[in-house]
This record gives structure tokens, C-alpha cells and sequence, in this order.
């Protein structure tokens, strides 16, 4: 993968002849990943790109303006979109992906249908705005959860220009949309519904990183997805008492994002007091083994698991008292 290292390029003879390079090249029409691009032409949207992250992680928005298509300078959400890849960029440090330079046939009406292989396989569909574009993928060289940033320009009668910006969920966990799919079928198979359920809601978070991305297998993870989840609602009914003593009862499972992952959290309600802490880890054991009885699989291929105990049923508007405990695995 090729960094992506910030540097200052002035708008000067440099970048004028940049602009002059990229306009003056005439291809037939094709599409061109990675390597197969002409290195010269490469390294050129290499530079341009880089000038573009430059302005993005200092967020500057004015200066950026200079690089982007009239379309994207009246698009209201530009300056948020801006404003949050900024915040990614301040955060990591980004690196390409995969890159393309295609030239369409006909301007406005070739959508772009790129397929790549294996699990992670994907088309890329961007309808050709322009005749010439330059397409490319940036996702951070560290961390299991990952938010991927894509960066699309395009040749138009005024010069090479910004044309799109978009930032969306790449990885969870260490593992894309589809390998989180093929997990959840695993966890269905070992009769681990509620596992199974709550990876699908996190493959669901990161099946579109990007607008002009689509998996291979999108519409098997969304119907997969919907049937776990039916099955999930029609087999357990919240909140459910569970038959130990003091009778707790499980309120809610939902995931946790923190900077390790994303992890299943327990709420359930207890009789014993939570100003009792030795009382509450006490009974909290008890609660896990009922639990693991109730919802097979739960303390399965989870690093963590969070529990959070209350005296009160927990409400939206109100701050109420709860105690935190961690299972680790």
C-alpha cells in the first residue's frame, strides 16, 4: 500500500503543469487498478491526491475549494464531510488501498463495474460524470475498526478537480463486512443465535464503506441478516427473568464500540442493592451461568463482554445508578 504523506504543494507553475499533464493525456476507454496504471500518470494523481489530504487533515476547507468541481462546492454536507474525514486523518495515518483510472465511453451514461476477488469480493458502480476519473481507496495502515476515506476526481472542462468525498465503516473487529458474515454463519451453525445476530448488526454497521462500493454478496449479508433476526425476536422475548435466586431480569444486548472493538453489553436489573459491590459481582457470577444456558455462544468469540447491573429500569431521559462489570475471554 502507498502512504499517504501530507505535504505543502504551492499552487504554482508545478501545479498548473500537473493539471496540464492529466489533461493532456488520450487514452481509449478502459480501466486501469494499481500498477496498471501509467506510472507517470500515476505518480500524477499521486500528487494531486496528496495535496487534497493535505488540505483535509488540516481542515481547510477554503483552500481545498480550489481542487473541487462546482458540484461538490454547492453540495450543503461538503463542509461536515470535510470536517469528519479531518478528524479520521488527525487520528491515523491513512494509507491507499486500491486506486483506478478509467475512461468511460460515454460521459454520463457508463457506470463503472469493477470485481474483485475472494471473500472481500466487490464491484465498484460510479456512474461517468466525467470522461476521465481517478478513484481511490484509503483505509488506516493500524487498528481492528476501521473507517475507510474515498477520494474521486474527475476530468472536467476546467481541469482535474475533487469531484466526491466519502468516509464509511470499512472493518469491525479486524474483519470486513463479509468476513464478519461468514462468522455469523458459523455462529448459527453451533446454534449461537444471539451471537450470530449481534455480528450480523456489526457487519451491517461496515457493508458500505464507501457509496460506489458493493460487495459481491450484499443482498445474501442484508437477507441473512433479516432472518437471524427475526428468528432472534421470535425466540427471546426482553425483558426475561432469569430462574435463579433474586430472580434478575435481562433487559437488553447490544454492542459496545470502545478503542479495543466492538462488544456485546448486558443490561439486566437486580433485587441486590448495587451500593453492595461484593453482593453484585456475587450474584453476577450466577447470572453468567444461567445466561450461557439462556443464550448459548455468548461468552464464545467474544474478547469481552460488559455487564452492566441496575436497581431501577434504565430510561432514556433520566440518569439512573448502574454497576459495570467486565468478562474477558
Amino acid at each position: 500500500m502507498i502512504p499517504v504523506k501530507p505535504y505543502s504543494l504551492k499552487l504554482s507553475g508545478y501545479f498548473l503543469l500537473l493539471i496540464f499533464a492529466l489533461q493532456s493525456c488520450q487514452d481509449k476507454p478502459g480501466t486501469w487498478k494499481n500498477d496498471q496504471i501509467n506510472a507517470g500518470k500515476r505518480q500524477d494523481f499521486h500528487d494531486l491526491s496528496k495535496q487534497a489530504f493535505f488540505d483535509l487533515k488540516a481542515n481547510n476547507l477554503l483552500h481545498l475549494k480550489t481542487m473541487m468541481c462546482k458540484e461538490l462546492i454547492d453540495n450543503k454536507s461538503t463542509e461536515r464531510m470535510v470536517e469528519l474525514i479531518s478528524n479520521r486523518l488527525t487520528d491515523n495515518k491513512y494509507d491507499v488501498l486500491d486506486e483506478y483510472y478509467i475512461i468511460n465511453k460515454y460521459k454520463d451514461a457508463d457506470t463503472i463495474k469493477l470485481s474483485g476477488t475472494g471473500v472481500n469480493s466487490h464491484a465498484i458502480r460510479y456512474p461517468g460524470v466525467t470522461r476521465e476519473t481517478y478513484i481511490a481507496f484509503y483505509v488506516p495502515a493500524a487498528g481492528n475498526s476501521k473507517y475507510m476515506i474515498t477520494a474521486i476526481f474527475g476530468k472536467y472542462s476546467y481541469g482535474w478537480k475533487l469531484s466526491s468525498l466519502d468516509l464509511g465503516a470499512y472493518t469491525v473487529n479486524g474483519k470486513t463486512a463479509p468476513e464478519l458474515y461468514n462468522l455469523a454463519k458459523e455462529e448459527y451453525d453451533k446454534k449461537y443465535l444471539i451471537n450470530a445476530q449481534m455480528t450480523l448488526s456489526l457487519a451491517a454497521t461496515c457493508l458500505k464503506p464507501s457509496s460506489v462500493w458493493e460487495y459481491t454478496n450484499e443482498s445474501d449479508i442484508s437477507f441473512f441478516y433479516g432472518k437471524v433476526t427475526a428468528e432472534a425476536n421470535r425466540k427471546y422475548k426482553f425483558p426475561y427473568t432469569l430462574n435463579i435466586p433474586g430472580r434478575p431480569m435481562l433487559l437488553q444486548i447490544y454492542n459496545k464500540n470502545t478503542d479495543e472493538g466492538s462488544f456485546p453489553v448486558i443490561y439486566y436489573m437486580t433485587h441486590v442493592s448495587i451500593a453492595d459491590t461484593n453482593a453484585v459481582k456475587k450474584e453476577n457470577i450466577e447470572f453468567k451461568k444461567a445466561l450461557s444456558k439462556l443464550l448459548p455462544g455468548i461468552d464464545k468469540y467474544n474478547k469481552y463482554v460488559y455487564y452492566e447491573a441496575f436497581n431501577k429500569f434504565p430510561r432514556s431521559y433520566e440518569s439512573v445508578d448502574r454497576f459495570d462489570m467486565i468478562d474477558r475471554h
